[in-house]
């Protein structure tokens, strides 16, 4: 049985997708970005403070679908510029300091609301 997850701790959809989709003991969060839930607003900032917000909406996801961090088996990161790697990637340890998930990284042209970070993740429930 396929059950849609929305929550208040994550932005809204900004489009025709769920926040999350949780299906035979897995959870499959949509990409993320760096928007507030609470506004709904686009963060902007530097790469830092990007993947703090877009790790921060991902763990509400992830959270209000009865789950946790630790339960994330992969991760999908989608930078604009891959020369962000290392600070991305610093945030990134504090979240999944341990067991971390099994992970893909690309560099792509373009993300919506032209962020530096998009990222999907799928878990355990």
């Amino acid at each position: 049985m396929r059950e849609i997850v929305l929550t208040d701790r994550g932005p809204k959809p900004i489009g025709p997708y769920s926040q999350a989709i949780k299906v035979n003991g897995l959870l499959f969060v949509s990409g993320q970005v760096a928007i507030d839930p609470k506004t709904n607003e686009f963060l902007g900032g530097d790469i830092v403070q990007q993947t703090e917000r877009t790790l921060e909406n991902m763990k509400g996801i992830v959270e209000a679908a009865g789950s946790k961090l630790s339960h994330v088996i992969k991760t999908t990161v989608f930078l604009k510029n891959m020369n962000e790697f290392a600070a991305m990637n610093e945030v990134y340890a504090r979240y999944f300091s341990t067991a971390p998930p099994a992970r893909s990284t690309v560099e792509v042209a373009r993300l919506p609301k032209d962020a530096l970070i998009e990222m999907e993740l799928i878990a355990t429930v």
